[in-house]
């Protein structure tokens, strides 16, 4: 099995919290997770129509049932068990008594915020990273092989073909979440906004226009957004607040959190079909900022990643911000170093005064400029500093 980088940060949690709650995407490895970890509690699948039934008409019964707690699966379908988690929880000092996994962080939030606020700890896994792909030895070495197949395990521990698999995740489980938490009717609808979504990827969130184009009101826009996010399937990247007496947009950006599913809502399922699509470097740049989210993900950590543009149209596409000093990051999809790399660069070491850049992109030279800039290999850049 995989060994996963998050492994440390829950068993470090684990000492001090009476619970812990592993979200995530559905299919990240969550269930694998802290069964690995814990192998001595009982492990329950509330996604079983029958085990969630008694757990929903008798929550005192089930939950007796474990005299020394237990991992819950998928545990925000059944809201009505915290509140009587919250009972056991506080009669005991025992640390890690429940492990609680589920796959959509809107619904668990709300739940675990009005019963087992200050009792639980929660700790998100993303899907394969780079690192864990690269020390089992299933890190491909082409960037749009890379980008097609994405990093959910089933594609590499299954040996599931990606656009197959990535097909019938939109279907089975994004869908089916969505719908869950909202009445959508038209599916159709609701179809063709993943899709107009898709194409956005790496772009500023205008929910007006997209509104438009889909044919539903912004309210839904924003509505259906907040429900990606809560199910982990697309993220926002949202603006350093830092000016340099610019005016700056305020919009985020929308990313994917896998490749895979950009590619297969955009019906690119060759890697000749990416190489040659319009919106190569948009899903490459999603790749790469998804990676480096990952590493402090893992670590447990809120990401520091942001992303700076004017209204001149100036952009970095991120600013790691860790508190002590900022690094711009620019992030190009080709191979060859070229001029234009580092031109934005320039231009906000200039206003912000900042003494180190760096520009991730797929060719193997690296290159250091005189003021400071790296150009470096980006899957190298995120193996060798993290």
């Amino acid at each position: 099995m995989i060994v996963r980088q998050g492994y440390d940060e829950v068993i470090r949690l684990s000492r001090i919290f009476k619970a812990i709650a592993v979200t995530g995407a559905r299919q990240t490895g969550k269930s694998t997770l802290v069964k690995a970890l814990f192998p001595n509690k009982p492990y329950v699948s509330l996604e079983n129509p029958d085990v969630r039934r008694y757990a929903i008409e008798d929550p005192r019964g089930f939950i007796g049932q474990f005299s020394n707690g237990a991992v819950l699966d998928e545990v925000q379908r059944t809201p009505e068990l915290f509140s009587y988690l919250q009972e056991v929880l506080d009669s005991s000092e025992e640390k890690a008594q429940y492990i609680l996994t589920g796959s959509n962080n809107f619904l668990l939030q709300e739940s675990i915020s009005q019963s087992l606020a200050g009792r639980i700890a929660f700790f998100q896994l993303p899907a394969f990273s780079i690192h864990e792909l690269h020390h089992a030895n299933w890190l491909l070495n082409d960037e749009d092989d890379l980008m097609i197949k994405g990093c959910f395990p089933p594609v590499y521990d299954q040996q599931i073909p990606s656009p197959d698999w990535s097909r019938n995740y939109i279907s089975t489980y994004i869908e089916k979440d969505i719908r869950q938490l909202r009445n959508i009717n038209d599916l159709f609808v609701f179809e063709r906004f993943l899709s107009l979504l898709a194409g956005r990827c790496g772009q500023e969130l205008n929910a007006s226009a997209l509104a438009l184009e889909a044919g539903v009101d912004v309210k839904t826009i924003q509505a259906w957004i907040g429900l990606l996010e809560a199910s982990y399937v697309v993220f926002l990247l949202r603006p350093h607040h830092k000016n340099f007496n610019k005016t700056i947009v305020k919009r985020p950006k929308i990313y994917f959190t896998d490749t895979a599913i950009v590619c297969s809502l955009l019906r690119i399922t060759e890697k000749n079909h990416l190489f040659n699509h319009p919106l190569r470097g948009a899903i490459f740049e999603n790749f790469v900022v998804v990676e480096l989210r990952k590493v402090f993900i893992n670590a447990g950590m809120p990401s520091p990643l942001f992303y700076w543009r004017d209204k001149t149209g100036h952009e970095i596409d991120i600013i790691l911000d860790d508190g002590k000093q900022l690094l711009p990051i620019e992030i190009k999809s080709g191979k060859t170093i070229g001029s234009g790399y580092v031109k934005n660069i320039h231009y906000w070491m200039k206003l912000s005064k900042a003494e180190n850049a760096v520009v991730l992109y797929a060719g193997e030279e690296q290159q250091t400029y005189s003021d400071n800039i790296k150009i470096i290999n980006w899957r190298n850049f995120v193996l060798n500093n993290f």
